[in-house]
C-alpha cells in the first residue's frame, strides 16, 4: 500500500519484511506463523487521487477505503480464530483497516508508536495525504465522524501515542484537545522509554478487551532506521525500540493485533530497516535474551 504517501516504494515494504526473515524470527519467539499473503491494492498509475467530496485534500480516498475494508475483514476473521493478526505495510494508511478489523465485537485501545500524530483531517493537512489522518480517521474525529467504514468505535481516553516529535499545528492543537494520550520524545527523555511505554499500555488496556499496537518504523531515529518514508531526527534509538517491544511483550495476553508499517526498501541501507523491524516484532512477541 502506497497509496496514503507522497513517496513512491513503500509498497514493497512487506516484500523486504517477509525476506529479512519474519516467518522464522516469530517462529524462534515460540508462535507458529502462517503467512496470509497480500491483499490487492489498486496502483495510484490506474487511479486519479481524488479524495471524492474532498478533492486532493484527501488523495485516494475512495482507494484507501477499499483496501482498508477488505483488510478489517481479515483481521477480523484473524483475531475470531484465536489468532494474532501481524498486518505488514506499506504507509499507514492500513491502520485504518487494522483498528477496524481489531475493534469488531471488542472494546479495543491503541498504542502508537510513531514521530508523528496522525492526526490530520481533510480540513487540517498540508500534504493531502492519508497517511496522516490514519489515527483521526479511526476515532471519528473531524469530517471522519461521516465514514462508519473508518471509525472503528475506539475511546480517544484508550489511545496512547508515543515518540511524537513532529506535528502539525493543526494537528497538535486537535491533541491538545482531545482524550487521546500523547508521550513525546521529551517525555521519553525526562523519564525513559520502558516507563513511558509501560504507561501508555495502561492506557491501552484500562477497562477494554485488550490492544492494537501501530508499529511505524520512523519511531525509530533515522540513524537506526533510515528506510522510511518521513524520517524525523531524535528518535527511539535501537535499545530503546526494543525496551517498548518489551513492555507489549509483558502484556501479551492482552495484545490483540500488531501492525509494521513505513518500511521502504527504495530509501533503505542494505535492508536494515525491515531487518530491525523482523527483531522489534520477536521483541513484541516474546522473544528475551536469557
Amino acid at each position: 500500500m502506497d497509496l496514503g504517501a507522497d513517496r513512491r516504494g513503500v509498497d514493497m515494504g512487506p516484500s523486504a519484511i517477509r525476506y529479512a526473515g519474519l516467518a522464522d524470527a516469530v517462529e524462534a519467539a515460540g508462535h507458529p506463523c502462517a503467512d496470509r499473503g497480500d491483499l490487492p491494492v489498486p496502483r495510484p498509475e490506474t487511479h486519479d487521487g481524488a479524495g471524492g467530496e474532498y478533492g486532493d485534500r484527501a488523495k485516494f480516498l475512495g482507494e484507501t477505503r477499499e483496501v482498508c475494508t477488505a483488510l478489517a475483514d481479515e483481521v477480523a476473521e484473524t483475531v475470531a480464530d484465536d489468532s494474532l493478526p501481524l498486518v505488514l505495510g506499506g504507509d499507514h494508511s492500513i491502520a485504518i483497516g487494522s483498528m477496524g478489523g481489531a475493534a469488531r465485537d471488542r472494546d479495543l485501545g491503541v498504542v502508537w508508536f510513531d514521530a508523528h500524530g496522525d492526526y490530520n483531517t481533510p480540513s487540517t493537512t498540508p500534504s493531502g495525504n492519508v497517511h496522516g489522518m490514519s489515527l483521526a480517521a479511526a476515532l471519528g474525529v473531524g469530517e471522519f465522524a461521516g465514514h462508519d467504514w473508518a471509525r472503528a468505535g475506539i475511546d480517544p481516553e484508550n489511545v496512547a501515542l508515543v515518540g511524537i516529535r513532529d506535528l502539525d499545528d493543526a494537528e497538535r492543537d486537535a491533541l491538545a484537545d482531545s482524550d487521546v494520550s500523547v508521550y513525546t520524545m521529551s517525555d521519553i527523555d525526562h523519564r525513559g522509554l520502558p516507563a513511558v511505554a509501560d504507561d501508555a499500555v495502561d492506557v491501552a488496556t484500562g477497562g477494554t478487551d485488550g490492544f492494537h499496537a501501530s508499529l511505524d518504523m520512523d519511531f525509530l531515529d533515522p540513524d537506526e532506521a533510515p528506510g522510511v518514508g518521513t524520517p524525523v531526527r531524535g528518535g527511539a534509538t535501537y535499545r530503546e525500540a526494543h525496551a517498548a517491544m518489551e513492555e507489549v511483550a509483558d502484556h501479551r495476553d492482552q495484545l490483540v493485533s500488531m501492525e509494521l508499517v513505513e518500511v521502504n526498501p527504495i530509501l533503505d541501507e542494505l535492508n536494515r530497516t525491515a531487518e530491525l523491524g523482523v527483531e522489534l516484532v520477536a521483541s513484541a512477541l516474546g522473544k528475551r535474551i536469557l
